[in-house]
């Protein structure tokens, strides 16, 4: 399990959409929303920092909340149904995978934080983040856990 690591990812402002409903319904309302959100980049008149497709998402017993966000600069207008947030930095238990095998990504990176004994930060939201390549069938995915800070140092890296 080599391909885990903690990583500190700085401030991100993002503007996206989102979707919020019961476990049962992901992953397909999770791709529909993404590709709702990919259909309107163009709103975003070349605000967008990079093309990688960012979704954090944070969740409950009982249902998740799910977002398909473009990082950006600061937006004075965001477009007609979208939201502009920013998702403070954090330390994260990292894993890279591709989007056909993210079930497996989340195995391998709880059973790694599991075993360096690195623990989730209830409050704040993962990241799945997806660097899309329309010539790719299978896309590179980092899957990001947010750790309690005092975690980081537990990891020899």
């Amino acid at each position: 399990m080599n391909n885990c690591t903690v990583v500190t990812k700085p401030a991100l402002n993002l503007v996206g959409i989102s979707y919020c409903g019961p476990y049962s319904t992901f992953p397909d309302e999770a791709i529909r929303l993404q590709s709702e959100f990919l259909s309107r980049k163009h709103e975003l008149n070349g605000e967008v920092k990079s093309t990688a497709l960012h979704s954090p998402y944070f969740g409950n017993e009982a249902f998740a909340t799910y977002w398909a966000c473009y990082e950006v600069a600061h937006m004075d207008q965001v477009p007609p149904g979208m939201v502009q947030f920013i998702i403070p930095e954090h330390h994260y238990a990292m894993v890279t995978c591709t989007n056909k095998r993210i079930g497996e990504g989340y195995e391998q990176l709880f059973a790694w934080m599991n075993e360096h004994k690195l623990i989730k930060q209830d409050n704040a939201v993962s990241l799945e983040i997806f660097y899309i390549d329309e010539h790719l069938e299978e896309e590179p995915v980092e899957l990001l856990i947010p750790i309690q800070a005092s975690d980081r140092q537990a990891v020899d890296m």
